[in-house]
């Protein structure tokens, strides 16, 4: 099969193995069946790794570094976010998180679709033995941060879930006696009443890892990208003052680079305060990943500059 043609028929498979794996675990989440979070998984790792051998088709038939344009770079993103959660996932159990990944991997991918030119030669600036460390490091800190979102906006729907049936009235469990409920609902009370006095919704978030728990993952992955991308800020000066003759310019992409690295340093050493654990450093998360896709997408499509896609 020629190598386009396999390019095509991998990139076919790794998106329906996305929008059917995330299908299957979005439901999984509400349901716990387990065939459906091995479907799942099963899928998720399929359209990983079918993601990868693409790159690796596209290179070996083309010798062209496949993520010079945002087709591969996005292609890339897409399959480092599943990885990343893949490898969370099975340390963790945490296959109920699934479905919205691989949907964002899922919408991203799709997206990079959309920018595929073909086979066309890198310009000479970018045809740098740099464009090999530089690149991977980058994206895949985006694809770590990406996870940490999904985790943040999960703790944020049962923190405001919580503080939802407080609003409402309902009577708080006795300190320490969480029944069934406990020790998942044991850090937001009013779900734990509500899940005692037999209401589903309340019971089913349950399931989910307490406040506490999914904040530790969401510090875990953004302690995953951070180094990643602070490896990356310094490996792209280094490929600047290689191509341009200086380490810094200030050009759009290095500035917004600059304010999502400071983001998640701040993030960081919030954690580390008692008082901004949970949501404060959660509503952080979010808005550092927003910064995030406006540094990768935003700053590359939108706006001119030395990283800039426009034509």
């Amino acid at each position: 099969m020629h190598a386009m043609a396999l390019d095509a028929v991998l990139m076919v498979l790794a998106l329906g193995s996305y929008a059917v794996g995330a299908l299957a675990l979005v439901v999984y989440l509400f349901s716990r069946e387990g065939w459906l979070r091995n479907f799942g998984a099963t899928l998720a790792v399929a359209g990983c790794a079918a993601q990868f051998a693409q790159l690796g088709a596209r290179y070996a038939e083309t010798h062209i570094w496949p993520l010079l344009n945002l087709y591969g770079s996005l292609s890339l993103f897409s399959a480092m976010s599943v990885a990343i959660f893949i490898a969370f996932a099975f340390r963790y159990r945490l296959w109920f998180a699934g479905g919205f990944v691989l949907a964002l991997a899922a919408i991203f991918l799709a997206y990079g679709v959309t920018w595929n030119e073909g086979v066309m030669p890198a310009v000479p600036s970018l045809q740098s033995y740099w464009a090999k460390i530089h690149v991977p490091l980058v994206v895949s800190s985006y694809a770590a941060f990406l996870v940490s979102f999904v985790f943040s906006m999960l703790y944020l729907v049962k923190y405001y879930a919580n503080r939802r049936y407080a609003r409402n009235g309902v009577a708080l469990a006795p300190a320490g006696d969480g029944g069934a409920a406990d020790p998942a609902l044991r850090d937001t009370p009013a779900l734990a009443a509500a899940a005692e006095g037999g209401d589903a919704v309340a019971e089913w978030f349950g399931t989910l890892p307490s406040l506490a728990q999914i904040d530790v993952l969401v510090y875990r992955t953004v302690a995953v990208g951070l180094p990643l991308l602070t490896l990356g800020v310094i490996t792209g000066a280094a490929w600047a003052h290689e191509a341009w003759g200086a380490y810094w310019q200030w050009d759009p992409k290095e500035t917004a680079a600059l304010a999502s690295w400071i983001l998640y340093a701040a993030y960081m050493h919030l954690h580390t305060r008692h008082a901004w654990r949970g949501l404060r450093c959660s509503w952080w998360s979010v808005i550092g990943f927003a910064s995030i896709i406006f540094c990768y997408l935003g700053v590359n499509i939108w706006i001119s500059g030395l990283h800039s896609y426009k034509v």
